[in-house]
């Protein structure tokens, strides 16, 4: 799939749009939802709670925008791209207001489990219904797990380099 870089109002913002997805796959993250793209609308931006997006969640959001359907990256690649510890990042994403529009679900373990969803951690956690959820996501977009929760094949990982994927 082609992907072309566009600058926002916010030139040290950048957003990576990909083509639509091909008619088999389903792509969650293709929905209108209002998403504030400039430092004005984020400083007045409160989520359903009423609370502040960090300047941190901001940065994991976009680069979360940026993973194409059928790709995922692991919570430590997200962090080396834009700071913070994969807690960080994995808090960040708990609590992402913008879903399916900002993609969580394609963030996985560094052991390329399946990880966490709206904060719970594998089948065995709480309900057990989440990581069942993050499950159907993903393999509407391509992307395969075992029955343990692993990734199956590598070909699907995503560095953040569009010409690379």
């Amino acid at each position: 799939m082609p992907a072309t870089r566009t600058e926002t109002l916010s030139s040290s913002i950048k957003y990576l749009t990909t083509a639509r997805s091909p008619s088999n796959v389903i792509d969650a993250a293709d929905c209108d939802m209002y998403y504030p793209n400039t430092s004005a609308l984020r400083s007045q931006f409160r989520t359903a709670a009423g609370k502040r997006v960090t300047p941190h969640q901001w940065a994991v959001y976009d680069f979360t925008r940026t993973i194409p359907v059928g790709k995922v990256v692991t919570y430590k690649d997200v962090c080396q791209a834009v700071g913070g510890s994969p807690r960080s990042v994995g808090g960040a994403l708990r609590t992402n207001p913008f879903a399916p529009f900002v993609p969580c679900h394609r963030v996985i373990a560094s052991s390329l489990f399946i990880g966490g969803f709206l904060g719970e951690w594998g089948k065995e956690h709480r309900t057990g219904t989440q990581c069942d959820r993050k499950l159907d996501l993903l393999a509407k977009e391509g992307v395969a797990f075992t029955e343990e929760g692993y990734l199956k094949g590598k070909e699907t990982l995503w560095k953040g380099d569009p010409a690379s994927n």
